[in-house]
């Protein structure tokens, strides 16, 4: 059994290697080109004359509209190929940042910024599709965190680049560097990636399309999974996207550069991606997730002090728990959904990405009416639910063997 399917990819392996490259890459490119605008948001406000929740349309809408383009890139995938449609993906993104750095309006700005979602959406849900095709079971949980560990990394330096060179050089020639660094990735990408080994072209049927996504819902488990995704990112977009306004105001008064420094936090998510999804394959997912939202939770109430060092505590708490929390449902999501690996991913990013855009244009409300204290009421209102998910998915019972993927262990 195990000598049939020594074609999958092992960890230790050069396939290994060369696929953690490349979705590396590829994770940097996506989530650097996504999430550049973040920090550079109260520059926005000042520079187009935009209030903070407006501002925060340039990454609220293309989130959204990443959120739908997800659900269709499975489907193209399966009958385009994994490779192909993550390539055009990644081009795409990069001209486009590289087009919005040249925006005249901000309306230009938005429309630019939303086609960009649509763009980033052959990425997500395809990567992850591929990873769960390709990597043997017993290293997919690694394999998925140093995937999503790339996310951090783009997400890091992206919001970093931006933060600090629109302090010296502004912001047009700051998201010219992203868009550069974007470019380069997705080359990198396309060397490294190995050929799909187990993918198998299939036909475009919209009603099968439907009657497969109407299954997933019908799971136990699927649907607590989605939910997990929507409050993750929902609160993690949301800190980051009004801390900064919190910070440059008094009584601390900080630059641009400053504040896009404090973004380094991001390696925390680097280790954490892979280093929880390592073990959460070896002491069960169930028993590690809910850790992740306590955590997150506890980070969450020390950004209420004022101090400064025990605000930037608390944003590395938020990070390390949202990077193991995301590499566990993501895994777990495509585990669960046996043959149904590429809706499942899009379902679950569709949900992942709309908590972005919904939560993230949300807090925009409650930092206009109670500052930094009414979204961080609303951030532990969305945890709060995400930790009754994760004690929900505690008690979740195995899938039966006959329901399991060949040659994969019942779910710990």
């Amino acid at each position: 059994m195990q000598t049939a399917h020594a074609d999958f990819t092992h960890y230790g392996t050069p396939a290994f290697r060369r696929t953690n490259l490349a979705m590396f890459a590829a994770g940097v490119a996506t989530f650097g080109l996504l999430y550049c605008v973040q920090p550079i948001m109260p520059e926005f406000s000042r520079q187009f004359q935009v209030s903070a929740a407006t501002s925060a349309l340039s990454l609220s809408l293309p989130s959204a509209l990443l959120a739908c383009a997800v659900l269709f890139a499975g489907p193209v995938s399966n009958a385009w190929g994994r490779k192909a449609v993550m390539t055009v993906s990644l081009l795409a993104s990069a001209l486009l940042v590289l087009l919005t750095a040249a925006a005249p309006t901000w309306h230009s700005f938005l429309a630019l910024r939303a086609l960009l979602g649509l763009a980033l959406g052959g990425l997500p849900s395809v990567g992850m599709t591929y990873l769960n095709e390709e990597m043997h079971p017993d290293s997919i949980g690694l394999g998925m965190g140093l995937y999503i560990g790339g996310n951090a990394a783009g997400g890091m330096g992206g919001r970093l680049l931006a933060g600090v060179l629109t302090d010296f050089f502004g912001w047009r020639i700051a998201l010219a560097a992203v868009g550069v660094i974007g470019s380069i990735a997705a080359f990198l990408f396309i060397r490294s990636l190995p050929p799909s080994r187990h993918f198998k072209r299939q036909t475009f049927h919209l009603r099968l399309e439907l009657s497969i996504f109407a299954d997933l819902f019908r799971d136990r488990g699927l649907p607590w999974l989605f939910a997990a995704g929507f409050v993750l990112l929902g609160s993690f977009v949301t800190v980051y996207n009004y801390i900064g306004y919190r910070l440059m105001a008094p009584p601390y008064a900080m630059s641009q550069a400053s504040v896009g420094m404090i973004f380094s936090v991001y390696l925390v998510g680097i280790f954490s991606s892979s280093w929880i999804g390592h073990l959460a394959g070896r002491m069960g997912r169930r028993k590690v997730l809910w850790t992740m939202f306590v955590l997150m939770l506890a980070g969450l109430a020390l950004t209420i002090f004022r101090s400064p060092w025990l605000i930037i505590v608390g944003i590395i708490a938020i990070t390390f728990g949202y990077f193991g929390s995301h590499s566990i449902v993501s895994s777990w999501v495509g585990r669960r959904a046996g043959g149904a690996k590429a809706h499942a991913s899009s379902i679950y990013l569709f949900f992942f990405y709309m908590g972005a855009g919904v939560a993230g244009a949300a807090g925009g409300v409650f930092y206009a009416g109670a500052g930094w204290h009414g979204v961080a009421a609303f951030v532990a209102g969305l945890l709060s639910f995400g930790l009754m998910v994760a004690w929900r998915l505690y008690y979740l019972p195995p899938l039966p063997l006959r329901q399991q993927i060949p040659f994969e262990s019942p779910l710990p």
